[in-house]
């Protein structure tokens, strides 16, 4: 079995990639991001969103993500999130660590998706000493319970978090899985719908580890390469992490590999939906599957090898599957089979 459905990440790296890594490995390159590779990125990312940009690469999503807040949001603001999000409920802090101390603020909705009146609800304490301040807006696309925001919906949350003087940032782990199921362009998820910075993913896509903190306003990167280095994510070999981005976004990699995952994903829930007495919890809308299971069924899916945990996102959802790059219909079929057996 090449994946347990436990998470994109246990998945294998895609061969674009390893191959772009092994090509990377021949000769000598400058250092510290002064490499051809890293220098390409910035053109390439730029063709790619259709507006200049400017790309540091890093090598995990909890990184990018607390990096980017921490070029948005000072020691003591506020940033405002969704109580699943994985900034909030599975990155032991860092947000907090990088930004030096910058308080969360969690808002509720059964979908994952924060709207505009409910941002609009809590922000408060502007100019006030005795409050932290509201500073930035952190969405996920796609969701953590793998629903998307459509496009209508980053435009009016966004223009609600500008309204209010606020940065917005997209947490972009599944950016690939949410674009293909939008079937949209990546300008028009991102800085035309009012996104400032983006941490865009590339490790749970079939990178082997590759993610990158992307600014759509050059006039906000003020001392990012510092904190960038700060962090320790300014790698001396960084060649190799600048390969794997190179590669998987070129010649629809990227794009393949979300479209095959969100499609063995939407195959999986239309096959759980069959089953009696299974009920998936939230719209499937990429590559995450939610599904309440009995404590037994679990059980016995664990023991033959398919990994389902009793609870995700900090308890607030169910056990979830989740289908990669390179899942394949008869190992979507097997588990369905063994989905069927454990609930009889």
């Amino acid at each position: 079995m090449k994946n347990s459905f436990a998470s994109d990440n246990v998945s294998t790296a895609c061969p674009a990639v390893m191959d772009a890594v092994i090509a990377a490995n021949s000769g000598i390159a400058e250092s510290y991001g002064d490499d051809i590779h890293t220098q390409n990125l910035n053109k390439q990312f730029s063709e790619i969103f259709e507006t200049d940009v400017v790309v540091f690469p890093v090598v995990s999503g909890t990184a990018a993500n607390a990096l980017a807040l921490s070029a948005l949001t000072p020691s003591y603001g506020k940033v405002f999130c969704h109580e699943m999000s994985h900034i909030n409920t599975d990155e032991c802090a860092a947000p907090e660590f990088y930004t030096g101390g910058a308080k969360l603020i969690s808002i509720a909705s059964h979908d994952g998706k924060i709207t505009a009146d409910a941002l609009d609800n809590m922000v408060r304490g502007a100019g006030n000493v005795h409050s932290a301040q509201p500073a930035t807006l952190s969405i996920t696309q796609s969701c953590e319970v793998g629903t998307v925001y459509q496009l209508e919906e980053i435009a009016a949350v966004a223009s609600k978090a500008h309204e209010h003087g606020l940065n917005v940032h997209m947490d972009g782990a599944r950016f690939t899985n949410g674009l293909v199921s939008l079937d949209t362009t990546p300008a028009e998820m991102t800085w035309k719908a009012g996104i400032d910075v983006l941490s865009f993913g590339g490790t749970k896509n079939g990178c082997l580890a590759a993610e990158a903190v992307v600014f759509f306003n050059p006039d906000q990167v003020n001392a990012f390469p510092f904190l960038h280095k700060r962090s320790g994510h300014l790698l001396s070999k960084m060649r190799f992490v600048s390969a794997q981005l190179e590669a998987y976004i070129s010649n629809d990699v990227w794009l393949n590999n979300a479209r095959n995952a969100n499609q063995m994903a939407a195959r999986l829930s239309r096959g759980l939906a069959k089953i009696d007495g299974v009920e998936l919890a939230f719209p499937v809308q990429s590559n995450e599957i939610f599904a309440c299971l009995p404590d037994t069924a679990i059980e016995q899916l664990n023991r033959a090898g398919f990994k389902v945990a009793a609870e995700e996102l900090d308890g607030t959802a169910p056990p979830r599957f989740v289908a990669a790059w390179n899942t394949e219909a008869e190992e979507v079929d097997t588990l369905l089979a063994a989905v069927k057996d454990a609930m009889s």
